[in-house]
């Protein structure tokens, strides 16, 4: 009787023992389910009321969670709009892990939500954590594959790791299911990188149009075109769309990024860091410092230049670094490190990047161009050689990519492939890098 009494006893203290467990992790589970991240200010006060509705509106998503913290329609809201001002704002780290939390607090809950699954693989994408995005695009593609967002994923994904068959394949299902903005922009990027100019103007133009004047999205592939405009050498038609972009969008930084562009190829140098600073205020994207960096430095004010440079790739390293406590969050950033890095003439630091975002998608045509590059710069000429020809394999037109080719083949021999390819790249007259076009107009007279 006594022995069954503790046994009795026991029972009673280990359901009550799993129940404070249940309770207190749901209880743990709900306070993480609830955590959000503020909207922070904008950097360009001329969006003004349109960040007090997104705030407005965040704020509201906000007020939701946490009274319902297993809200997962909320909380894919609220994913969205973060998503959204990351695109705005620039601040791309804070705000994709932000949507991040959101995503993973609604994937603890419903496992195989769609919705949370492509918003998962779209902040992959975004973090350049690509192979990550793939598999869960093809998770998703799993669930419903008639739904043109889950192609256009795998559209990009495959196109950084250098699958370009399958990113062709996944294209034609994403137009077929629903033509538009980012349909066409994506169609342009495959038809630019397969050497087809023309077609890829076409398919951005088609992108403008589809979108409403102003909006972010609309102003992006119109910055888009006006770099297509550059690398074919129509300047003014470049200009005319920035302009056109800045009318719609006041201070939009990739417009204002394009007349920094244009500014430096006719050597305007003062123009091009005004420009660079005005979109520095608009958005923290690390291009654009990294830009204003060069500008700088164009402009002899090389304090300026130094001190940039240092801060951009403090934050970049800071932002790759975090992989190392989350491997889900964090933003890798190496190929964009070894291009600061060569600027710094750092070649060791700048190969140790480039070769750590190579070996995570050796396929990729742009990480092998930055192969070749940091090679050539190193003055391994014979190393960068195989990479160039690995960037060249989609018969890409790009003039830096046919320049610094071009310059390549020069070094290791081959003068018969260095003539085609600097004729191919400075044929039109394209806005390219001042120093790289001088060294490709040299190399070309002498050969």
């Amino acid at each position: 009787m006594k022995k069954n009494y503790w046994y009795i006893l026991l029972i009673a203290f280990f359901i009550s023992a799993v129940s404070f467990v249940v309770i207190n992790y749901k209880q743990k589970k709900d306070i993480k389910l609830s955590a959000s991240f503020p909207l922070l200010t904008r950097k360009d006060s001329t969006s003004k009321d349109e960040w007090l509705s997104a705030k407005k509106n965040t704020d509201k998503l906000l007020a939701k969670i946490k009274a319902n913290p297993r809200d997962t329609t909320a909380a894919l809201a609220l994913a969205n709009a973060y998503i959204m001002e990351a695109r705005i704002n620039g601040n791309i780290s804070y705000y994709d892990n932000a949507a991040m939390k959101q995503v993973e607090n609604v994937l603890a809950i419903a496992p195989g939500n769609y919705e949370a699954l492509l918003l998962k693989s779209l902040l992959q994408l975004s973090q350049h954590h690509f192979a990550e995005g793939l598999a869960t695009a093809r998770i998703a593609e799993s669930i419903n594959t008639n739904n043109a967002f889950v192609h256009g994923l795998l559209v990009d994904a495959h196109v950084e790791m250098g699958n370009y068959e399958d990113a062709v394949d996944a294209a034609d299902k994403m137009v077929s299911a629903r033509p538009d903005l980012r349909s066409y922009s994506r169609i342009s990027y495959l038809r630019e990188i397969h050497g087809d100019y023309p077609g890829a103007i076409n398919a951005m133009e088609l992108a403008v149009q589809a979108g409403l004047p102003g909006e972010e999205g609309t102003e992006w592939c119109r910055a888009q075109l006006g770099r297509l405009y550059e690398h074919t050498g129509n300047v003014s038609l470049a200009t005319d769309q920035y302009q056109l972009s800045l009318a719609a969008r006041p201070s939009y930084a990739y417009a204002l990024a394009g007349m920094a562009r244009l500014s430096t190829f006719k050597k305007q140098h003062d123009s091009a860091v005004y420009y660079l600073e005005q979109a520095q205020k608009a958005s923290h994207d690390a291009d654009i410092q990294q830009s204003l960096a060069t500008a700088y430095l164009n402009a002899a004010q090389t304090d300026k230049a130094t001190a940039l440079t240092k801060e951009v790739i403090a934050q970049m390293n800071i932002n790759t670094n975090s992989t190392d406590e989350d491997p889900t969050l964090g933003h890798y950033s190496d190929k964009e490190l070894a291009y600061a890095y060569l600027q710094q003439n750092n070649y060791e630091k700048a190969l140790a990047h480039a070769l750590a975002e190579y070996n995570r998608r050796p396929k990729n045509i742009e990480i092998n161009e930055t192969m070749a590059w940091v090679y050539y710069q190193k003055g391994d000429f014979g190393k960068a050689l195989p990479y160039v020809e690995e960037a060249l394999k989609t018969h890409s037109m790009n003039p830096k990519l046919l320049c610094s080719a071009g310059l390549i083949y020069a070094k290791t021999g081959n003068a018969k492939k260095a003539k085609t390819m600097l004729g191919l790249g400075l044929r039109q007259h394209p806005v390219i890098d001042a120093d790289l076009q001088k060294e490709s107009e040299l190399v070309l007279k002498n050969l």
